[in-house]
């Protein structure tokens, strides 16, 4: 399912990032960064709260509004019953609505947001998402205390909280369509191999959307998928490849793969993962680059895992969903 869109902007975006993404590439393109997991907190997830709730004040410095200016915001994170979404937009006194589908909550975001103001039901929102790295693991895998060793193959969870303001006021670039993703099996049930389990729902994702849209791979000058990391990234190259004979190449890239420094930053394994991934490599590198006139037209296809811990216990594999987003330079 794919929606076309004639009025919905990108306004501006935030970004708050943690250590391991300040060390990483676009630690100088942040909006603001922190030395430390607490962030000046008690517990880290008081500290996942402090990273959404400051990107929402920074956006809104930015945009120069106020809150009663905003009309919505949607926000999701990976913390049971998304509580660090609903603790950071208290403050706000807007209307929220929270949602949740994993590593690609925001796009999901995005989607809801430009359906809204494309119909005309309201003019702006913010779309807000955050994840921890020491929040994730204790919920999903091991508390890093346990000292459990990961392979290879596991991600490790961004750090960071992203919003961006939609609205019908024209920009530099605008939202020109997004495809609702479907849920996949791979048959996967290991919690350390993400990339695997998100790779078929993301290929199965862009397919959709160039079908909808009749256009071929090279329509856009970049794809970007959210979290698949070092191999989950290949696999959807191979994936696409062998299920629809479409060849991925130069303008693909992974925002887990570009996060971090891989070479430096070795004990981030595979690269980079968790809600924030996606949107803090697209707002604070993607999007300032079609606003200066570097890329046209970018496809982001962020990815998620649906899988809680009892679920896995049980015996359950661990599901996906991609949802894209189709960002276009206005001319």
């Amino acid at each position: 399912m794919t929606f076309k869109y004639n009025n919905v902007y990108v306004t501006c975006c935030a970004t708050v990032a943690g250590p391991y993404e300040k060390k990483g590439p676009f630690g100088n393109k942040y909006d603001k960064t922190y030395d430390d997991f607490y962030m000046k907190e008690k517990t880290f997830e008081d500290a996942e709260v402090r990273l959404m709730e400051e990107s929402i004040e920074i956006l809104l410095k930015k945009s120069k509004k106020v809150n009663k200016d905003i009309d919505l915001i949607i926000a999701g994170d990976l913390l049971n019953q998304i509580c660090a979404s609903s603790y950071a937009v208290k403050k706000f006194k807007i209307p929220f609505l929270g949602i949740y589908n994993a590593c690609t909550t925001s796009t999901e975001g995005i989607l809801i947001a430009s359906n809204f103001i494309d119909s005309n039901k309201i003019k702006n929102a913010i779309v807000s998402s955050s994840s921890h790295n020491l929040t994730s693991e204790r919920q999903y895998r091991n508390p890093v205390e346990y000292g459990a060793p990961k392979p290879d193959t596991a991600t490790f969870t961004t750090t960071g909280g992203a919003s961006i303001l939609l609205s019908n006021v024209k920009s530099k670039v605008k939202v020109e369509s997004a495809t609702v993703g479907k849920v996949c099996d791979m048959g996967i049930t290991d919690a350390n191999n993400m990339g695997a389990v998100m790779a078929v729902a993301a290929g199965d994702t862009i397919y959709q959307h160039l079908k909808d849209t009749r256009r071929d791979v090279n329509y856009y000058d970049l794809i970007i998928t959210g979290d698949l990391g070092v191999y989950g990234s290949e696999i959807l190259k191979e994936y696409m490849m062998t299920e629809y004979g479409i060849e991925l190449s130069n303008n693909y890239k992974d925002s887990g793969t570009m996060i971090y420094n891989l070479e430096k930053q070795k004990d981030c394994l595979a690269g980079g993962s968790g809600v924030a991934c996606s949107p803090l490599v697209n707002y604070s590198y993607t999007i300032p680059l079609m606003e200066k006139n570097v890329l046209d037209k970018v496809l982001i296809v962020a990815t998620g895992a649906l899988f809680s811990p009892t679920f896995l216990f049980q015996k359950h594999p661990i599901y996906s969903i991609s949802h894209a987003v189709s960002l276009e330079r206005v001319i």
